[in-house]
């Protein structure tokens, strides 16, 4: 699936691949994340860390007539209050989708994989 916008110019098609790794690229900017996590953890590994050109493993992007929706893997660092951290990521790849893209962002819903001790 993907994203077709009608500019002045032409017509501009967004991948969900883009989208994702755009999300993923901006939540693990913020505090409290350890990394990505991928959405099927039996097939890919329990709570494995997924690098940044995987980073569409770990979110889904699904579209529901004009709405646009993120769901969101990730692993928090120990010692986080976890209900803040998921709101810095719901509001920062809000931010980040509609700065970068021009998307609006109806719902980014986060699922927390795991809790790791973060190295120093």
């Amino acid at each position: 699936m993907s994203i077709e916008l009608n500019t002045n110019d032409g017509q501009v098609t967004i991948t969900n691949e883009v989208i994702s790794t755009i999300a993923g690229g901006a939540a693990v900017e913020c505090y409290g994340i350890v990394g990505m996590a991928s959405k099927s953890q039996i097939r890919d590994g329990i709570a494995e860390i997924l690098r940044k050109e995987n980073y569409s493993r770990g979110v889904i992007v699904r579209q529901e007539d004009n709405h646009l929706h993120v769901d969101m893997y990730i692993i928090v660092s120990y010692g986080t209050k976890i209900s803040e951290v998921a709101h810095n990521v719901q509001s920062q790849v809000k931010y980040t989708l509609s700065k970068t893209l021009g998307l609006s962002i109806d719902s980014v819903n986060i699922y927390i994989q795991g809790v790791r001790v973060a190295k120093d």
